[in-house]
């Protein structure tokens, strides 16, 4: 699994203008690139998203993320060997 996390840095109002944009960017991911579920953080810092892929896949399809493009949010991403899940996630293993 891919943890992808953005932090911003730029104002929550500069992030504003471009959230249709990154939205519909999250939409395809949903889509085309194994996005599983996805949500901002609290406080409103940024966001992460939770995905299935071969990773350097989804790291080609961050570089065209909105926010990427205009530095709205640095990203960091992370995999995971998930090897112990809750009923009804073991997808998220292997």
């Amino acid at each position: 699994m891919i943890v992808i996390a953005l932090t911003y840095v730029k104002s929550t109002e500069e992030a504003d203008r471009h959230m249709e944009a990154h939205m519909a960017w999250v939409k395809r991911g949903y889509a085309e690139h194994g996005f599983l579920a996805s949500g901002r953080k609290v406080p409103r810092t940024g966001g992460v998203i939770f995905a299935r892929g071969p990773r350097e896949a989804i790291e080609a399809y961050v570089e065209a993320d909105p926010f990427r493009v205009h530095g709205i949010a640095d990203f960091t991403i992370t995999e995971i060997d998930v090897t112990t899940a809750v009923a009804g996630l073991d997808a998220l293993k292997g």
